[in-house]
């Protein structure tokens, strides 16, 4: 329950203001149509994800052990440092229009997720709980939270949403993360 709860808000928070809310908002301004797009979110987020946890669940299995903390602690550091970053929408639906909202979503999600701080992160979240299942299912449903909205509320939620906070809450979140992950560690920090 740990790994779903916690990549569900780590991944919910990550996204406020992420490159992908902003092209939920260039999609449903284009094709008006929030289920087609929210399914192509839920299929490209899926794929993507379960990808990235795969890798995190490998990884985890591949390092030495007495490295996995500090490694997923640094990694979730960094993540929380990238939150505080800003995103700008650099996908258009483009020349994938013509293919309707649920392929133009899927393929311009999955792209768009590729190395995203989301996809870090859920490599991050299945290297340290070891729960693949849920940590997909966690991440996927963070994302939906927090890029459902944008197609039915559109700009006025984008315009009531103060990035600031939501940019700190994330990174204050990722640190916690990465505090829990060495004090868990064999009951002490090492």
């Amino acid at each position: 329950m740990e790994a779903l709860i916690g990549s569900t808000l780590a991944v919910a928070l990550a996204e406020i203001g992420d490159k992908t809310q902003l092209l939920a908002l260039l999609l449903i301004s284009r094709y008006h149509r929030p289920y087609a797009i929210a399914a192509g979110i839920l299929v490209a987020t899926l794929i993507n994800h379960a990808l990235s946890a795969l890798l995190g669940s490998w990884l985890a299995d591949l390092i030495p052990a007495q490295w996995v903390p500090w490694i997923l602690a640094s990694s979730f550091l960094i993540v929380a440092l990238w939150t505080l970053i800003p995103d700008k929408a650099s996908d258009e639906p483009g020349r994938f229009h013509q293919y309707g909202p649920f392929v133009a979503t899927l393929v311009l999600f999955f792209l768009a997720e590729i190395g995203d701080k989301t996809q870090v992160a859920t490599v991050v979240l299945a290297a340290k709980f070891d729960a693949f299942l849920m940590v997909v299912i966690g991440t996927t449903v963070g994302m939906l939270l927090a890029n459902i909205p944008v197609l039915f509320a559109g700009r006025w939620l984008m315009d009531k949403i103060p990035l600031k906070y939501a940019r700190i809450s994330a990174f204050m979140l990722f640190v916690i993360l990465a505090v829990v992950t060495l004090i868990h560690t064999n009951g002490q920090v090492h």
